[in-house]
Parts: structure tokens; C-alpha cells; sequence
């Protein structure tokens, strides 16, 4: 018995040294899944929804660390410096990856060439909201009144280089209006700055405003996606009034790079799994945001044509913290 326990072991060793083999027995202990934001944000919510599937398909825990700090700097820069085995993980939108990389002069990552994307969890979309008190009702009617009043309006979002942000340059870029940005601490701040008259519009996340708009705290003009959403059937499309306008981004999961293909070929397939469930895919929606499973190769690209388009806007209107 000893020589075949011998001999058991040496044969363990030698398949453990290929990447089939290694992706066989993966995870075969908890994965770390970061966070680089506080909790009840769009990441920690689509991780909180969909982990617990991907747990219970892969009989090992995912578990939700939340790294919050420096728009999402910190956390990133703990999964790019982890070792590439598949079990430190990253959830992260356009901010570290996308949004940083123009706004700091040197970040402690390369935010394409360090990490390994996964796939896509959930889109996400915005509303262009205002005030109650505001006298417009239409993208059109914003418009003119922003014309008509330069720098006047008020117009909040979550920090620079957020989602949030990203959306209102844009719409700044191609509506050649001129508003006063109001900066918050995260997308829950300036949600609040808008309902409680700080600020006067914001292009919010769906997610964190639609109870508001429900209860009339807020009036919705258009949404940022070329299609109507189902949260908001009744609210049509910013491209309507400003052709060509789009702005959507992806909550993404990502290994650091180097990570074994056979490895991230498991994960995409096992979340792949999970996202066409149908309770989490509700649980999603519920929450509007719309399940996306795409390819390691269609995430790669998705984020270099983000990673253009934001690097050229930003250097229009000359954004930069450093």
C-alpha cells in the first residue's frame, strides 16, 4: 500500500503540472471575489445576486470582500497583485479599468494589461432625472433651458470617472450644452443631493433612483440605452432627441492576468449557468439590471473601445485629478 500511495502521489504531481488538470480540480478552496466599492452599490448588488448560484454550482464559496477606496483603485490593486490561480477575483464596472487610467497621471496597475476578463455579469443603464421643481419635461425642453442658462444647472453625479459621470460629459459633448457638475461620494449621495433640490439633474443609475421616481421625488425625461427599458416602459430614449447618444457599461468580473485559459473558460461557462437561471436572472432584472454573459474576447473588446471613446472625452473637457 505504501508504494501505491507512492506512486498515486508522483502521478498527482505530474498532471498537477498541466492546465487541464489544474481547471479539473478548481476551486478546490473559498475563492475571494473583490469588491472595490462600499456595500449596496451596483457591484456588491449584481455579486450578492449572482455568487451564491456560482457557490453552489462550483461546491465552493464565493466570497464578497469589500475594498473600497480611490474610485475603485484600492480594491483593483489588490486582485492585480494577487497570484493568477483563480482564487482572488474582481467585480468592477468602467471605473478602475476604463475611467482611472485617464484621470491619474500612474495607477499601481496597468488597467488592460493586468487583469483577465472574465465575462460580463449585468448592463447597466441611466435616466436623465430632474427635480420636480425643474419646469421641463422633455430631453429637448432640458436642452433649451441649458442653452438659455449656461453653467446654471446643477448637475450631480457620483465622483468623477464613475458611470454616472461618464454619462453626463457625454451628454454634455454631443448636446454642446455647459452645466455646473456637482461631484458625490458614490452614486447614494447624489441621489440624495437631487431629491433633497442640492443639485437639479443628474443622469442617475435606474437602480438607484427608480423608487424615487416612483414616488414622484423625482421626474425621469429619457433613458441612456437605444432601446426603452422594462423598468421604465413609458420613458423613451435619449437617442430620440440627440441622435447617436448611447451610454450602457458592464459589471464585469475579472482574474488577474496570467490566470490558466482552462480556468477562466470554467468560470465563464459555470456563470454563464448562473446568469440564465431563471431566479437570478429575475432577481436582476427585479433590480434593473439586465443579465450579460459574453466572452473573455468580448469583454477584451468592449473595454479598449470604452477605454478610446472615455480617454477622448476626458481630454475634450480636460478631466484629470492629478
Amino acid at each position: 500500500m505504501g508504494a501505491a500511495r507512492v506512486f498515486a502521489a508522483f502521478i498527482a504531481g505530474m498532471l498537477c503540472g498541466t492546465g487541464v488538470a489544474w481547471s479539473q480540480a478548481y476551486p478546490v478552496k473559498p475563492v475571494r471575489v473583490i469588491v472595490p466599492f462600499p456595500p449596496a452599490g451596483a457591484n456588491d448588488i449584481v455579486a450578492r445576486i449572482v455568487l451564491p448560484k456560482l457557490s453552489e454550482q462550483m461546491g465552493q464559496s464565493f466570497v464578497i470582500e469589500n475594498r473600497s477606496g480611490a474610485g475603485g483603485t484600492t480594491g483593483s490593486t489588490v486582485v492585480a497583485k494577487s497570484p493568477p490561480d483563480g482564487y482572488t477575483l474582481l467585480i468592477q464596472t468602467v471605473g478602475s479599468h476604463v475611467s482611472n487610467p485617464h484621470l491619474y497621471r500612474k495607477l499601481p496597475y496597468d488597467a488592460l494589461g493586468d487583469f483577465a476578463g472574465i465575462t460580463p455579469l449585468a448592463r447597466l443603464v441611466a435616466v436623465l432625472t430632474v427635480h420636480p421643481s425643474m419646469p421641463v419635461r422633455s430631453v429637448k425642453e432640458f436642452i433649451a433651458l441649458a442653452q438659455k442658462h449656461p453653467k446654471e444647472v446643477l448637475l450631480g453625479h457620483a465622483g468623477y470617472g464613475s458611470f454616472i459621470h461618464l454619462n453626463a460629459v457625454l451628454f454634455e459633448s454631443m448636446t454642446r450644452i455647459q452645466v455646473t457638475e456637482v461631484p458625490f461620494k458614490g452614486g447614494g449621495p447624489a441621489v440624495i443631493g437631487l431629491i433633497s433640490g442640492e443639485t437639479q439633474a443628474m443622469l442617475a443609475g435606474i437602480g438607484d433612483i427608480i423608487e424615487h421616481i416612483k414616488a414622484r421625488r423625482a421626474r425621469p425625461l429619457a433613458v441612456t440605452s437605444t432601446e426603452r427599458v422594462a423598468q421604465l416602459p413609458d420613458i423613451p430614449v435619449i437617442a430620440d432627441t440627440v441622435p447617436g447618444f448611447e451610454c450602457t457599461t458592464w459589471i464585469s468580473i475579472f482574474a488577474p492576468a496570467g490566470t490558466p485559459r482552462a480556468i477562466i473558460d470554467q468560470l465563464n461557462a459555470e456563470l454563464g449557468n448562473a446568469l440564465r437561471d431563471p431566479a437570478v436572472a429575475s432577481r436582476l432584472t427585479n433590480v434593473t439590471y439586465d443579465p450579460v454573459h459574453k466572452t473573455p474576447e468580448e469583454l477584451a473588446q468592449r473595454l479598449k473601445s470604452d477605454y478610446e471613446t472615455i480617454g477622448k472625452l476626458f481630454r475634450q473637457f480636460n478631466v484629470r485629478l492629478d
